[in-house]
């Protein structure tokens, strides 16, 4: 029995590749769309949440947004895992850092993702889930990295679920970030850990690829705009690494 369309998404499998990009932004996904594929094909507009499927280098791509937040990416990235037949997504996000030697605009590969979300519980295991990126994936994706000389990082996220955290009455050392920080965290985002979470169960592969948008010990910091438009080396190293991998499976 057909479980498609979707409350979320009005598709068929057949309209999505079995990698899709997934940014955050709609705008951005409408961005890498038009920018970088050859005849994108609009393919779910429901909420405004943009969906495309086009060509890369010859290769079948999409590219959809999953919103913010874990509950959000875990919606979408559930939904494409379970009822699309996507085998991978590769998150292209934003990500404050945390590190001193990750710099604006530096490209952090999540290895991992740490959480204060709660979103592990629904599994019901009798400990603390890790999630992971795919090794495949990542591994590819850093070659690419190094192919494209880009200014990368292989290192832990944290995956927050709050934007706005209530704790600046806390002293320095006891805050959330300092805590993280302490153990190597690379930097903050919103979805990976969520994303993560959904390919282990499905037993399909994701990566989270995320530019530092802006610094949070140095307080440098990037516009809305050029997170929109300019984290081109992130767009082009992730659809590198998608057409890498549908020639290895070929």
């Amino acid at each position: 029995m057909a479980n498609y369309p979707t409350p979320h998404i009005n598709a068929a499998p057949a309209d999505f590749a079995k990698t899709v990009l997934m940014p955050g932004d709609p705008l951005r996904a409408k961005f890498i769309a038009e920018t970088y594929l050859s005849d994108p094909v609009l393919v779910n507009n429901v909420r405004g949440v943009q969906g495309y499927t086009g060509t890369y280098k010859g290769t079948r791509v999409s590219v959809m947004a999953s919103g913010m937040g874990i509950p959000s990416i875990g919606i979408y990235s559930y939904e494409l895992f379970t009822f699309f037949g996507v085998e991978r997504i590769i998150r292209v996000g934003s990500a404050g850092a945390l590190r001193p030697d990750i710099k604006v605009r530096d490209v952090v590969l999540g290895i991992g993702a740490c959480t204060d979300s709660n979103y592990a519980a629904q599994f019901h295991l009798p400990g603390t889930f890790a999630p992971v990126a795919g090794y495949r994936l990542l591994k590819t994706a850093a070659d690419i990295a190094e192919e494209m000389k880009l200014p990368y990082h292989v290192a832990n996220l944290f995956s927050s679920d709050a934007f706005y955290k209530d704790e600046a009455a806390l002293p320095e050392g006891m805050r959330s970030l300092a805590s993280w920080q302490k153990m190597g965290v690379a930097a903050v985002e919103m979805e990976a850990a969520g994303l993560y979470m959904n390919a282990a169960r499905a037993g399909k592969e994701a990566l989270a690829v995320c530019t530092i948008s802006d610094h949070l010990i140095s307080h440098v910091e990037t516009t809305a705009e050029e997170r929109q438009t300019s984290f081109t080396d992130m767009m082009i190293l992730a659809l590198e690494t998608a057409v890498r991998l549908e020639e290895s499976d070929v």
